[in-house]
């Protein structure tokens, strides 16, 4: 039963009344502040106004006093108990952040210190029929922590280390410091008679066309000592149909049935197949009664990590049902600051938006939580892969201390038995980048201490996991392997030379080196990187015009203001500004930063994702830094706070497509051009080139004939520049190219970067049909380089968009509200690059 009354909540001073006072059942709370549960107190302050939302402008630092105070939450609820029924009774918190201290009735019944786990207690001798009281009081962390060593290292705060909640919360180069506090997660009351199911662990042992072997261990904790105890356990197939189905006797606490599914319908992913659902349903009998049940989706599948390929060189790959998968995705961080407070909507259309772009892959990173329940389950649903990081991130922790290696282990073993069902789960990883930065800063001399943490991903996880989760793939760290344990040659790797201008390569021991430069953090830099896998890359751009209008005070949206220099929260602003005066140019104002920016962002990750796709036969990854943004700002996202997709998103719809063209090409060389193919199935067609000059007339026309291959990369021929350009100017040409025969979206290339282009000026004929839902847009006059359409809205929907257009081309773009809700289209702006609507 999940406890759904009104809460309310209230801040103390630290002492200033025994808590035995506020957590008696009969204390006049009718003046505390309602509050919403799952939430926060920031959240809950927001919502009654008694705090200005702390996005907006500088308003977090006015939030900072919430972390000092102690908080309390009461509610009360009615609760039936029959009499001489036996039952055991469980109040159950799925998320209390952090240190919480749980009154039922007036009686402390417990206390926690870990917000990434549930926390259970039996409240059976407690608990009443008819009306009950629950307070939890919340202690501010610096009590917990405040005597505790600090140690040389903890990425942006030094008190964090010893706290288990999500890392993120005390500011990382993305997002603002926001520590949050309160009931994050859903509030239940459970009862259970004579026995119940404590975990159900399912997986797929073997899978075929022709069969599967799907193993279920049941683990079971009786009440009743002499109940005799069976389980019925059985797989339903979409049509309600039973595909295969056991019963076993439960002896002790442990029970195993193997199940065997004829012609089973297997889980893939959404880019190479149906993401096929069945129903795993559990009843637990004892005595010949049913006590308790377990029914949730289960998918068949196998996955597996290679780290050798077939002639035995290193790998990095992915093998889903057997078949090798290019992994193509991003990483994922906290969908918001006010992680308890994120409705399941949001999570939704952030998935949406992966499968959207083509995405195969989410990177959950450490430095968050271990997602809700609704991430996962949408995750199996929708066919997407998912890297699972345990939570810990960019710092030292204490793996000497008992207590601390105590929490801990709770905190695995928990997430582990709630996770490890789920299909799209694919691998769990010990870490984020510790083992690489502890390598590192201990080159340069900023640590001098042992590996405080080691164990934790060296031998306590993969402990836990050789018991609880035999399954899938563990890998210690990413990046991790090889000479360095950022090496491109082992493992996995994050490729932070662009953007953050780390010089490469290097090996364990030496000092790091940082090139701040134009020719440092260039994204031309990512065809230096042949790895294997490349699981952290990135470079910024700006959110979206309406998402910093909304969240910046009136007067200081413009380039170079200090409220816009506030949405960055990364070091050293200068690598942006690099990084466009080397491809764009430097803004001179807000709408050129805008469109610089993202420009560069689109084109710098399309230019490093299509050398990973081209190298496919070694490199079998690659996943973006970052997916989402958790407040409103400007960072590495593809999709910015408001879910409104970046120019890189609309980008990705093509650079991850599972068939891809692609021209490998630098200035003055030759354009080699490929075609890549993800899927099982191979394609035979043509692939035509074609170059323009910007006015549309027609210069250089080369059809190759093409032989796909199944799961792989080809290269169909190679062209000079002096045969495309037919006399032209490099700075005056557009270069198209197109797939008849197999479905491969067209692909744009320019010969020289933006700053050198001479575009002429575009006109652009829009014709808006708010009846239809649609706008078409048509270039008039000359080449219309990275049309925009925007609208003053948050999380609608664009089918296309920041895309190219040759004089004379109109593209029809819908446009959507995914709630269903028709779209005004008040405020609607359509421009480009190098021109606006003549409308």
């Amino acid at each position: 039963m999940e406890l759904k009354s009104l809460w309310r909540i209230q801040h103390f001073d630290v002492g200033q009344v025994r808590p035995q006072e506020l957590a008696f059942p009969g204390l006049d709370d009718r003046f505390w502040i309602t509050a919403k549960v799952p939430g926060d107190v920031h959240s809950a302050l927001i919502e009654r106004n008694i705090i200005e939302n702390p996005y907006f402008g500088h308003n977090d630092a006015k939030s900072r006093w919430i972390e000092q105070k102690e908080w309390w939450y009461r509610t009360s609820f009615d609760y039936v108990i029959e009499e001489d029924s036996e039952e055991k009774h469980e109040l159950i918190f799925e998320g209390l952040d952090t240190f919480a201290t749980v009154f039922l009735n007036g009686l402390e019944i417990g206390s926690t210190d870990n917000a990434l786990m549930a926390h259970s207690f039996d409240v059976t001798r407690v608990i009443r029929n008819g009306w009950n009281s629950i307070a939890v009081k919340f202690d501010p962390l610096y009590l917990h922590n405040k005597n505790k060593e600090q140690f040389q290292w903890s990425s942006y705060t030094k008190e964090r280390p010893w706290l288990r909640k999500a890392a993120m919360n005390f500011g990382w180069d993305w997002g603002p410091r926001m520590v949050t506090v309160g009931i994050w997660g859903k509030v239940r009351v459970e009862r259970y008679r004579q026995a119940k199911l404590e975990s159900v662990y399912a997986r797929t042992v073997s899978a075929s066309a022709d069969q599967a072997l799907v193993r279920v261990d049941l683990d079971v904790t009786s009440y009743r000592k002499h109940a005799v105890k069976s389980c019925k356990v059985r797989l339903v197939d979409r049509e309600g149909r039973i595909a295969a189905e056991a019963e076993l006797p439960v002896n002790g606490k442990q029970g195993t049935a193997d199940l065997t599914v004829a012609s089973p319908r297997l889980w893939w992913t959404h880019d190479l197949g149906e993401p096929y659902l069945y129903e795993l349903e559990v009843v637990l009998l004892a005595d010949g009664q049913q006590v308790d049940a377990y029914k949730k989706p289960f998918g068949i599948r196998t996955i597996e990590l290679q780290l050798k390929d077939e002639e035995g060189n290193n790998a990095f790959a992915f093998l889903l049902n057997g078949v090798k998968v290019f992994a193509k995705g991003s990483n994922w961080i906290p969908a918001d600051n006010f992680i308890g407070a994120i409705p399941d909507d949001r999570y939704r259309d952030l998935i949406d938006l992966s499968v959207e772009s083509n995405m195969n892959m989410l990177r959950i990173w450490a430095g968050g939580i271990y997602e809700t329940d609704v991430f996962y389950d949408e995750c199996d649903r929708r066919g997407v892969l998912v890297w699972q990081d345990f939570a810990f991130a960019n710092a030292l922790f204490p793996d000497f201390n008992r207590n601390f290696m105590d929490n801990v282990r709770k905190e695995v073993v928990y997430n582990v038995t709630r996770l490890r069902n789920h299909a799209s789960l694919a691998l769990w990883c010990g870490n984020n980048e510790i083992d690489w930065l502890y390598d590192m800063k201990s080159s340069e001399g900023s640590i001098t201490t042992p590996f405080y943490g080691e164990s934790i991903y060296h031998e306590l996880i993969p402990e836990v996991l050789e018991e609880l989760d035999d399954s899938r793939p563990y890998w210690p760290s990413s990046p991790f392997g090889g000479n360095d344990a950022n090496d491109p040659d082992a493992g996995d790797r994050h490729n932070w030379q662009v953007w953050h201008g780390s010089v490469y390569p290097r090996k364990f021991g030496e000092k790091p080196i940082l090139d701040y430069s134009i020719q440092g953090v260039t994204f031309k830099n990512y065809k230096k990187d042949f790895t294997l896998f490349s699981s952290e890359f990135g470079m910024h751009a700006s959110a979206n015009r309406y998402t910093l209008e909304k969240h910046i005070p009136d007067g200081q949206f413009y380039w170079g203001s200090v409220e816009m220099a506030y949405r960055n929260k990364d070091t050293n602003h200068q690598k942006g500004i690099l990084l466009m005066e080397g491809y764009t140019g430097i803004p001179t104002n807000i709408e050129e930063y805008m469109n610089f920016s993202m420009l560069t962002q689109a084109e710098g990750l399309k230019y490093g994702i299509e050398h990973y796709r081209r190298n496919k036969k070694r490199t079998s990854g690659s996943l973006v830094w970052q997916h989402n943004d958790s407040w409103p700002g400007t960072s590495w996202s593809l999709i910015d706070y408001e879910l409104l997709p970046k120019a890189s998103f609309y980008y990705a719809k093509k650079f991850y497509h599972p068939l891809l063209l692609t021209v490998d090409h630098e200035p003055g060389q030759p354009l080699q051009v490929w075609a890549v193919n993800d899927r099982v199935e191979a394609y035979q067609g043509q692939v035509t080139l074609r170059v323009y000059d910007f006015a549309g007339k027609p210069l250089f026309e080369r059809t190759f004939d093409a032989a796909v291959p199944a799961n792989g990369a080809v290269q169909l021929g190679s062209l000079t520049e002096a045969e495309v350009l037919n006399g032209s100017a490099a700075e005056e040409v557009v270069v198209k190219l197109t797939a008849n025969g197999f479905d491969a979206p067209d692909n744009v290339y320019y010969l020289r970067d933006p700053k050198e282009l001479r575009l002429p000026a575009a006109s652009l004929k829009v014709v808006a049909d708010e009846e239809e839902q649609t706008v078409t847009v048509t270039a008039e006059g000359h080449h219309a380089r990275l049309v925009k359409i925007d609208l003053p809205q948050g999380n609608i929907r664009f089918s296309d968009n920041f895309f190219d257009l040759l004089p004379g081309e109109s593209v029809t773009v819908r446009i959507r509200d995914p709630k269903g809700n028709r779209v005004s289209f008040a405020g609607l702006n359509v421009s480009a690059l190098n021109g606006r609507s003549n409308n």
